[in-house]
């Protein structure tokens, strides 16, 4: 039987994602109490036409979570190959998420979430390092959450798993808290003080052009690009699945769409997974 194990943060998308497995087949079943877990498959196994099966496990079993490790265990022995499925998000998503729910977090204790927060990164943080996959949903939309997993599932090769999800923003509304890794575009001549291109983005032909036809522009995709190859294997050794590389300008309009835009379509045609999005235009 096919199995995966879905896990994770609370509020980072478990709900969608075994949503997304019940869409594809999957005999789902949400919060499994982890001792179950196997004579679940050995009841299931023998002919009675259920070969996938998703069991969403989480800190919301109490006490019954501690038996998770041992239920693994079990599982390795019986040659019982199960996937873990791991999601996350930034804290500051988290909170947000929570706020507009106005639920309580399962380990908060009536106290702030992000107390609660705190203790389950800590609690999972064993788990984590054992999963398969690791997605985190700061920045994705629900179809995009399920495009991720429908691509992680059915994939073969895990060469082809990896994500590079590239965002340009303005530094006037800050930082994307979930960023790997920042690159600041004010180094680059701006776009804004040629009168022609103020009122257009980086989106615009005459922009790109603008932006993309000085040298050192070129030369810091060329240098990021090699950053960006060189790094994924050890990420990928960490078990990240996914990078998320934010490139910054001022107000987030003209320099860094533009170079954003040529870091997608470059990486793009090397083969690379990648998504795009542009924060503040």
């Amino acid at each position: 039987m096919k199995t995966i194990i879905v896990t994770g943060l609370s509020g980072a998308g478990k709900t969608q994602a075994i949503d997304c497995l019940e869409d594809m087949g999957y005999y789902c079943i949400d919060n499994m109490p982890p001792a179950l877990i196997k004579s679940f498959i050995d009841l299931t196994g023998n002919g009675k036409g259920i070969d996938k099966a998703a069991f969403v496990i989480d800190v919301r079993g109490g006490r019954l979570f501690d038996d998770l490790k041992e239920s693994l265990d079990e599982l390795k022995k019986d040659d019982i190959d199960y996937k873990i499925l791991y999601l996350e998000a930034s804290d500051s998503v988290l909170l947000r998420r929570y706020n507009e729910t106005r639920r309580s977090h399962p380990l908060s204790e009536g106290g702030p979430v992000a107390a609660g927060l705190h203790r389950e990164r800590e609690q999972l943080d064993a788990l984590r390092a054992q999963a398969d996959y690791i997605i985190d949903t700061s920045n994705m939309k629900t179809a995009q959450l399920w495009e991720e997993i429908k691509h992680l599932v059915n994939s073969e090769e895990t060469r082809d798993t990896f994500i590079i999800n590239i965002m340009s923003f303005g530094y006037k509304r800050g930082t994307p808290m979930a960023a790997d890794m920042v690159f600041d575009m004010r180094f680059i001549p701006n776009p804004y003080y040629v009168k022609s291109l103020r009122p257009l983005t980086g989106n615009n032909a005459k922009v790109s052009k603008y932006v993309l036809r000085h040298k050192v522009t070129r030369d810091f995709i060329e240098k990021a690009i090699d950053m960006i190859e060189m790094l994924i294997p050890f990420y990928r050794k960490e078990g990240k699945y996914s990078l998320n590389v934010c490139i910054g300008c001022t107000g987030g309009h003209h320099r860094s769409v533009a170079v954003a835009n040529e870091l997608h379509r470059r990486l793009s045609e090397s083969g690379k997974r990648t998504t795009l999005e542009h924060r503040d235009l």
